[in-house]
């Protein structure tokens, strides 16, 4: 059963690899529905928790996005992206130039990520919502505890509980803030969720949630449970 289990799930990431390939061969950056000339909400998140130059910053599922563009305009040094879809990265290397030496590049399914070092800043607009079973959900979240700094930041956006059902022809899962909180809640403190309505290249309207976390500090908390116990 355990290796028609592992079979199954290889073949559903080799077919979202080759699914996202496609996108990414087939559409220019202003046909799909999650271009933004410029990625307001993200960078603001990012001024608000102050990050320093060198803060090792990731951005997960990001595709050709302008994000990272922003972040190395900024002047950050450490910064990393993943997506699953490797014409989605050429596709940004080609647009920096030679930009995209400063950047360090990573092709794979995040629910198989092994990050190499420890994260200050995880950045996560529209993937995690396309996790729809159990299994997957704990991956990314067991991931995301151990890859993310204490006092690290963790940032999501999903589409809302009035959003799409669908993107790019996937099934999605809709997070509320109660919903998003509580997949997060063991290792992470809530700080704060916004609303947001994005309007695509087809003046589509689509409501996405965005939530800010903060890494606890584990070992201080079972501390503490432990002289309460």
């Amino acid at each position: 059963i355990l290796l028609l289990l592992n079979k199954f799930f290889k073949n559903a990431i080799m077919d979202h690899k080759i699914h996202w390939n496609n996108i990414y061969a087939t559409q220019s950056e202003n046909e799909v529905s999650w271009f933004q000339p410029y990625p307001k909400t993200s960078m603001e998140f990012v001024e608000l928790f102050n990050l320093h130059l060198h803060a090792n910053i990731i951005a997960i599922g990001v595709g050709d996005s302008h994000f990272v563009d922003a972040l190395l305009d900024k002047g950050y040094k450490n910064i990393f992206v993943l997506d699953i879809s490797g014409n989605a990265i050429e596709r940004a290397k080609e647009r920096l130039g030679n930009k995209a030496s400063k950047v360090h590049w990573i092709v794979c399914d995040v629910t198989d990520f092994k990050p190499p070092v420890q994260f200050d800043f995880w950045h996560d607009w529209a993937a995690f919502h396309f996790l729809t079973t159990e299994e997957k959900i704990y991956k990314y979240v067991s991931i995301a505890e151990d890859a993310i700094k204490k006092d690290g930041y963790l940032i999501l956006g999903t589409f809302s509980e009035t959003g799409p059902e669908k993107c790019s022809g996937l099934e999605i899962k809709q997070y509320s803030e109660a919903s998003m909180s509580a997949r997060f809640e063991v290792a992470f403190d809530r700080i704060k969720c916004i609303h947001e309505d994005h309007i695509t290249p087809k003046n589509i309207i689509q409501n996405f949630l965005f939530c800010s976390f903060k890494k606890k500090d584990l070992v201080l908390a079972d501390t503490t449970i432990s002289q309460v116990i």
